[in-house]
């Protein structure tokens, strides 16, 4: 009985090992079927997932495009992370719009960077860069003989034009060069002498050291021989007191014209930007951001403000002034 009943259990283990083969062949087979669907479906999409491929092409490449792009812009503003310090500018007030908005787009694009400006004056800006207290003399006119024999460099970066102005009463809409240096020298001292109403001229100018005086009596030929009524220290003062005055004349930058004054013809030619790249209007100097020594010899700082100003966007801070790009 006991051989009997091994026997029997060895034959039930038989059969169920032959069931269980069985049963895990019916699994492979169906698996092996699956595997085969999953490839036919897998083939009859591809032409579809090529067409989509394809057409995702452009987004892919587009993606790409804008990945270059971020890459590229983080690698600029790492770039502009590593500019950090101080940059300080001093000199001609006339250069005021000009020196806030470049100083104003350069810290914007260099989080680390602080430009400062004083606005002393021409001849001031160059003393301060000579003396070591400032990077940059700001001057709106040619630099002397005697700064540059002291080690400063002359950096044109705009030119500017010089209007003539008037108050609003006035009814002179225009003068010669000749009329203009006859004023300024004392020789015409009345309105109705050039065709106005019979006022007494008020002759407003510049202070001494003034880039802005300093430019026009040169170019009129006539340094130490005005007869000035009135010396303003600044653009601004200049303006008010030329508008608040009857009769009064004086000179002022031409980016900073408004509508409270006249601004007179000078030998029948308007004072405009296009008027002085035609060569047509012969009121304008340059605006000058002076170094002690060459550029290529200051500090990493104050090249990359140069590049900056020397730049596609630089030029258009200018142009957005009012100036002319110097290049």
């Amino acid at each position: 009985m006991k051989k009997k009943r091994i026997r029997d259990l060895a034959a039930g283990t038989a059969e169920r090992g032959r069931k269980m083969r069985k049963n895990l062949f019916k699994k492979l087979v169906a698996m092996a079927a699956c595997a085969a669907m999953s490839v036919v479906m897998m083939t009859g999409c591809n032409s579809s997932s090529e067409s989509d491929s394809t057409t995702a092409g452009s987004s892919t490449g587009s993606t790409t495009t804008a990945a270059q792009t971020t890459t590229e812009a983080a690698s600029k503003t790492d770039s502009n992370k590593k500019l950090s310090g101080t940059i300080s500018l001093a000199g001609s007030t006339s250069m005021q719009k000009l020196a806030d908005a470049l100083a104003e787009t350069f810290m914007e694009a260099n989080s680390g960077v602080t430009v400062t400006v004083e606005y002393s004056g021409s001849s001031a800006g160059i003393e301060s860069l000579l003396g070591g207290s400032c990077d940059i003399g700001n001057a709106s006119r040619n630099l002397k003989d005697s700064e540059k024999e002291g080690g400063a460099v002359e950096n044109i970066v705009a030119i500017d034009g010089i209007a003539v102005i008037v108050d609003k009463s006035n009814s002179v809409a225009g003068l010669t060069k000749q009329q203009l240096s006859d004023i300024y020298t004392g020789v015409i001292t009345n309105w109705s002498e050039v065709g106005g109403s019979d006022t007494p001229i008020v002759v407003v100018g510049r202070e001494a050291g003034s880039g802005t005086r300093g430019a026009f009596e040169e170019i009129l030929k006539v340094e130490d021989a005005c007869k000035y009524a009135v010396e303003c220290d600044s653009t601004g003062a200049a303006m008010a007191k030329v508008a608040s005055t009857e009769g009064a004349i004086g000179y002022v930058s031409l980016d900073v014209l408004d509508d409270y004054v006249n601004a007179l013809k000078l030998d029948e030619v308007e004072p405009t930007s296009d008027n002085i790249v035609a060569g047509t209007y012969f009121l304008c100097r340059p605006f000058v951001m002076a170094t002690k020594g060459e550029i290529s010899e200051q500090s990493e700082l104050v090249q990359a403000f140069f590049d900056f100003v020397k730049s596609d966007e630089g030029k258009a801070v200018i142009k957005a002034v009012g100036l002319i790009t110097a290049e």
